[in-house]
C-alpha cells in the first residue's frame, strides 16, 4: 500500500510521492522559545518523529527541518518583564525545548535554524515581494499586499472579508488585512540593519526565508499544530508563491492537546510541564502517550488517561523484556504487515497500536505454550513496531529504562498486594484495616488514588503509576 496523508491544503487524504524518489524533505514549525515547555508544545515534535521514521523505515533518506524561532514579540516582553537579556532568555528556553525533545527521545533534525541566523536571506525574500509588488514599504515598515495574491486564504479556507491578522493597524498599512513582514526598530528592541531601514523579522517571515533557504524552492512536506493554519501557515504560502517559490507540496497538521475541552496553554493556565510529568511516567511511558492518538485528533489529557498509556505500555515492555532474559535475545525483527497498513494510512497509530497488543497476546499464549521459537519472533515483530513509534524499550534512547523498569515491577508486586488486602477490606466494610494499609503506603511515599479503573498508586517523587490490576 502507498503511504497517503491528509494534506490540509487539498482537504483530503492523498497518495503521498516525494519529489526525489527515495529522497524526503520536510520542514516543521519548531518552538517558539518563550518559556519552558509542556507537553501540548512536544506533541508535534513526537507526532512528526514517528512520520519521519516511517519515511525512513521506507528506505528515504529525510532531510527533516526543523526551526528554533528565537526573536519574537512574547520572547522580548517576557525577558524584559525577568530583567533579563532576550538573546539569554531565548537560549535558556532552547535548550530546555531540547532537553524536552532528547528526553522523549525524538530524533535530531537534520537541521535546526534560528530565525536571527537567516537575516540576510529574509532581506532578499523581502527584495523579491517589493520587485513583484507584493510588498510595500511605510514607515519602515514592510508589509505584505494581501489582495495582490488572488490565491490568499486557499489554505485555511478564509475568505478575504473575514481575515484578520491579530496584528495592530501600523503606520502606513494600506489594509488591515495585510501582514508585517518586517517591523521597524523601535527603543530597546533588537534590530538589524536593511535597505529601508533598521527593524527585525516577522514571525511568518521568517519560516519561509529559513524552509526554501535549507530545503529548496520546493520541498515535500511542511509540518505543524493546527493552530498554525492560519494566520501562520497561510501567510507562509503566500510569501513564497508570491516570491516565487513553489513551497510545500504536502500540508500536515496535528491537533491540540486539551484539558477540559481547551487547548493547553499558558494563557489558559492548565500548562503541564515536562518535568511535572515525568514525576509521574518514565519518559517512555509519557511519549507512548502523547503519542497514541491519531496524529490529527484532539488529545484529551487526564492523569486517569496518562496512568491508563503507562499501563499498556508497561505490558508491551515487559513481554518484549521477559522473552529476552527468559528465553533468548530478541533481535529486531519485521513490521506486522497489518501495521503496515495502519500507518500507510495517514499514520494510522492507533490501529497500529492495536496491531502490538495483538501480538503480545499471542507472545504470551506462546510462552505459555512453550514455544520459545514463536515467543522470539514475536517479541522482534514488536520491537520493530516499537521503534517506528519511538519507543522499543531496548533501544538505546531508553537504555535506563530496564533497570527502572525491573525495580518498579518488583515494587509493583509488593504494592499491589497490600492493595489487595486493602480492597477485600473495603469490600468487607473494615475501613480499621483498609486505613491501616493505606497509611503505611503513604508513610513509605506510595501514594494511592481511588479510580473508576480500580485503585492506582504512585510514587510521590518519581511517580510511576500502576493499575491494582493484573497485567497481560
Amino acid at each position: 500500500m502507498t503511504l497517503r496523508l491528509y494534506d490540509t491544503a487539498a482537504r483530503e487524504v492523498r497518495d503521498f510521492t516525494p519529489s526525489h524518489d527515495g529522497r524526503v524533505t520536510v520542514y516543521l514549525c519548531g518552538a517558539t522559545v518563550q518559556g519552558v515547555p509542556h507537553i501540548g508544545h512536544v506533541r508535534s515534535g513526537i507526532a512528526f518523529d514517528v512520520l519521519r521514521r516511517w519515511l525512513a523505515h521506507a528506505g528515504n533518506d529525510v532531510l527533516f527541518v526543523r526551526n528554533v524561532t528565537d526573536i519574537d514579540d512574547k520572547i522580548l516582553r517576557k525577558a524584559a518583564e525577568a530583567g533579563r537579556p532576550w538573546w539569554e532568555w531565548a537560549a535558556t528556553h532552547e535548550r530546555a525545548f531540547d532537553d524536552a525533545y532528547r528526553m522523549l527521545g525524538v530524533l535530531p533534525p537534520s537541521a535546526e535554524p534560528r530565525a536571527t541566523g537567516f537575516i540576510p536571506q529574509m532581506i532578499g525574500y523581502m527584495r523579491r515581494l517589493i520587485d513583484r509588488g507584493h510588498a510595500y514599504v511605510a514607515d519602515g515598515n514592510v508589509y505584505f499586499d494581501v489582495l495582490s495574491l488572488p490565491s490568499y486564504g486557499a489554505l485555511s479556507g478564509h475568505r478575504l472579508a473575514d481575515v484578520h491578522q491579530g496584528e495592530s493597524v501600523g503606520i502606513g498599512k494600506r489594509d488591515a488585512r495585510d501582514f508585517t513582514l518586517w517591523k521597524a526598530a523601535k527603543p530597546g528592541e533588537p534590530s538589524w540593519d536593511t535597505p529601508w531601514g533598521p527593524g527585525r523579522p516577522g514571525w511568518h517571515l521568517e519560516c519561509s526565508a529559513m524552509a526554501t533557504s535549507l530545503l529548496g524552492p520546493e520541498f515535500d512536506i511542511h509540518c505543524g499544530g493546527m493552530d498554525l493554519v492560519f494566520p501562520h501557515h497561510e501567510n507562509e504560502i503566500a510569501q513564497s508563491h508570491g516570491a516565487g517559490d513553489g513551497f510545500a507540496r504536502y500540508w500536515l497538521h496535528n491537533g491540540w492537546v486539551t484539558m477540559s475541552g481547551e487547548k493547553m496553554s499558558k494563557s489558559l493556565g492548565n500548562v503541564v510541564a515536562i518535568p511535572e510529568m515525568l514525576r509521574k511516567v518514565r519518559a517512555v511511558e509519557l511519549r507512548y502517550y502523547l503519542g497514541s492518538a491519531h496524529y490529527r485528533s484532539m488529545l484529551e489529557y487526564s492523569d486517569g488517561a496518562l496512568a491508563e498509556a503507562a499501563t499498556a505500555y508497561r505490558r508491551v515492555e515487559s513481554f518484549v523484556r521477559r522473552v529476552d532474559s527468559r528465553v533468548a535475545p530478541v533481535p529486531l525483527g519485521e513490521v506486522a504487515d497489518a501495521f503496515t497498513v495502519a500507518l500507510d494510512d495517514d499514520l494510522g497509530v492507533p490501529a497500529g497500536l492495536a496491531v502490538i497488543h495483538n501480538a503480545v497476546r499471542s507472545g504470551n499464549t506462546a510462552l505459555e505454550n512453550g514455544d520459545s521459537d514463536a515467543a522470539v519472533v514475536i517479541a522482534g515483530q514488536v520491537r520493530a513496531m516499537l521503534g517506528v513509534l519511538g519507543v522499543d524499550p531496548m533501544a538505546p534512547e531508553w537504555g535506563d529504562a530496564q533497570d527502572d523498569s525491573s525495580a518498579m515491577n518488583a515494587l509493583d508486586v509488593l504494592v499491589r498486594a497490600d492493595l489487595d488486602r486493602r480492597a477485600k477490606a473495603r469490600a468487607d466494610k473494615d475501613w480499621a484495616v483498609a486505613d491501616e494499609v493505606r497509611d503505611r503506603l503513604v508513610k513509605a511515599g506510595v501514594e494511592v488514588t481511588d479510580t473508576a479503573e480500580g485503585a492506582q498508586w504512585s510514587l510521590r517523587e518519581t511517580v510511576s503509576p500502576r493499575s491494582a490490576e493484573t497485567g497481560v
